[in-house]
């Protein structure tokens, strides 16, 4: 039945396919011939189909999974050079209809704190995070028809949109919300948002249906497909994910690379980004309740095979994740993070009172944005809050045309800097603009294009002068 072309979740995650999958990556995982093979594949950075990648998964020799990390390092620094963008999640509501097993929201839970909120409370949350720094949102919302319809997600969108706080503005608003109708992915595109996000949670269709046994998120074909609904109404940027623990992970990892194989073979174009989260514990979740928890060095595995098998795509982690693991994986692919996250409703703008508790799970990582950002510079690299692709029209194709040419590196570079460079003006620590500030001054001379660098360089200075929102 595996027809990747096929509309059908069934065909294009074909279960069959995944276990002749592993199966086949098993009997091959010593194979030092055919791992040497498709490791010579990778490096031609056109990527690996998931059998091939299943392959590597499987690999237990060290000398290879070696050669896979300094890999992914170096194609992590081909395409997306020493950049990190900086992102924040912003949760809306967390009333929800669905009965997930593994997620406090899930509606048989009757003591977590529900809220909801209103216009006026996004606007005290959003200037909150302007304060910090942040440019690019992530919104998130349990699915409940009735409280949170598509209309208050329209509204809250056009509310973030429009706060304007001293230097603040959010410049692009991702969206984290069930799935949908194709007419309601338009509405979504005709409010601007950046990336359509919806983590599968599991490719496994029965343990889904176990995982999710009442709410419209039962429903395994109409969750699966719900990109292709996306793409349909208009929107070209998507990212998968799905929750590693719930499942075995090695069957997660040749579904996950399936769909991004769908959706390239039915669009044209792959995951925007893909997301690889963690379970972790919330309120009335325990993760020991779920038999499919990976260690750490399992999860840098997931990231770096990832990275070579779909080299064109972001990859997210979140602040689930502590600093000494993000760390890691930072250096093998990822290339988002989120910084000072909140998880809670509401919880940006006061510290939510403990008896009050709404997150939906704990963090990891609890440093400051700056601390996040001081971080990051120590390690070498570029926190970029740049917005630019999404609105000069660069996504879907046209981003990841760009991004296999290496042209992004001309728009992506000094924007990173242009960015950063505001953020140290507006909101950083003495300590951070310090070491910011030289990082910046080395790093202008890196840009590929003579024209681009003496721009850049003249934007710089302008920032510094109060100017703000530079872009190529």
């Amino acid at each position: 039945m595996y027809n990747p072309k096929s509309l059908k979740a069934e065909e294009f995650i074909d279960h069959n396919e995944v276990e002749d999958t592993l199966n086949y990556a098993e009997q091959n995982k010593n194979n030092v011939k055919l791992i040497d093979e498709i490791i010579e594949k990778a490096k031609r950075r056109k990527g690996l189909s998931h059998r091939e990648a299943s392959v590597l998964m499987a690999c237990d020799l060290p000398e290879k999974i070696a050669e896979c990390y300094d890999l992914a390092e170096q194609i992590k620094k081909d395409f997306y050079g020493n950049r990190i963008v900086m992102f924040a999640p912003l949760y809306l509501s967390n009333y929800c209809v669905n009965g997930c097993v593994y997620c406090p929201y899930h509606m048989k839970n009757k003591h977590i704190a529900r809220k909801k909120l209103t216009q006026e409370e996004i606007v005290r949350e959003v200037t909150a995070l302007q304060d910090m720094g942040h440019k690019r949102l992530a919104i998130e919302a349990g699915e409940h028809p009735e409280i949170n319809p598509i209309e208050y997600i329209l509204e809250s969108i056009n509310t973030i949109y429009s706060i304007k706080h001293k230097n603040g503005a959010i410049r692009r608003v991702n969206v984290n919300i069930a799935a949908t109708t194709v007419e309601n992915y338009r509405k979504l595109k005709d409010a601007g948002i950046g990336t359509y996000i919806l983590f599968q949670e599991t490719y496994h269709k029965e343990s889904y249906l176990k995982l999710h046994p009442t709410g419209p998120k039962h429903d395994y074909a109409y969750h699966t497909e719900a990109m292709g609904r996306a793409m349909e109404g208009g929107i070209d940027d998507v990212g998968l994910g799905v929750l590693f623990g719930l499942e075995l992970y090695k069957y997660e990892f040749a579904a996950l690379l399936m769909h991004a194989e769908h959706l390239e073979a039915v669009h044209g174009v792959g995951p925007h980004t893909i997301s690889v989260p963690r379970i972790k514990r919330a309120d009335d979740i325990d993760p020991d309740m779920f038999d499919n928890g990976i260690d750490d060095e399992t999860f840098a595995k997931i990231c770096a095979l990832i990275r070579i098998s779909v080299p064109y795509t972001g990859m997210i982690i979140s602040t689930r994740e502590s600093k000494a693991v993000r760390e890691k994986v930072i250096r093998l692919g990822v290339s988002q993070i989120s910084g000072a996250s909140k998880t809670s409703v509401g919880g940006y703008s006061q510290p939510e009172p403990e008896e009050e508790n709404s997150a939906q799970f704990d963090v990891s990582d609890q440093r400051t944005l700056d601390e996040v950002v001081k971080w990051l510079m120590e390690l070498g690299y570029i926190p970029s809050f740049c917005t630019a692709c999404y609105r000069e029209g660069r996504t879907g194709d046209r981003f990841m045309s760009l991004c296999k040419s290496g042209q992004i590196a001309n728009c992506c570079h000094p924007n990173a800097l242009m960015t950063l460079k505001e953020f140290l003006m507006d909101y950083a620590s003495t300590e951070t603009r310090k070491i910011g500030e030289a990082l910046i001054a080395a790093e202008v001379n890196n840009i590929p294009k003579e024209k681009v660098r003496e721009i850049c360089r003249d934007h710089l200075e302008k920032i510094e002068h109060g100017i703000r929102d530079f872009r190529f």
